[in-house]
């Protein structure tokens, strides 16, 4: 897919060009994805990566961030463990995977090279393999 010029330092809410409103729910999740849509994609952490695509928000841009983070390091912690953005990379659902069959063949890439080490780590990545 070809991206807007700079567009890492755009927001989610400008790249898909879509202001979801205020917050109306006020849970602790919402708030911080609604805070998340309005932060620039360069400035995003690996939790902040990994909040987003577990909630399956924004995969087309932060995907691609993603896997640059996972190349560097597979196991990326975010606030939870050693691998979480990972694990919410994995679980993504199988249509986006369909749909952009170059980053699941990075993704299978990155299993084929790290099968032991994440079967270790006892990370599962069955579901995003028979996808």
């Amino acid at each position: 897919m070809k991206f807007e010029n700079n567009w890492r330092n755009k927001t989610l809410e400008a790249l898909e060009k879509s202001n979801w409103g205020p917050d109306t729910f006020g849970s602790h999740l919402t708030s911080t994805i609604h805070q998340l849509r309005k932060k620039v994609l360069n400035d995003f952490t690996i939790e902040d990566l990994r909040i987003a695509i577990g909630q399956q928000m924004g995969l087309t841009y932060l995907i691609p961030i993603a896997l640059e983070v996972l190349k560097d390091d597979l196991f990326a912690e975010g606030d939870f463990y050693e691998g979480d953005l990972l694990q919410a990379v994995l679980n993504i659902d199988g249509r986006f995977w369909n749909d952009n069959m170059a980053y699941r063949l990075e993704m299978c890439s990155l299993i084929g090279q790290y099968e032991e080490e994440i079967q270790e780590r006892k990370i599962d990545a069955t579901v995003f393999l028979t996808k």
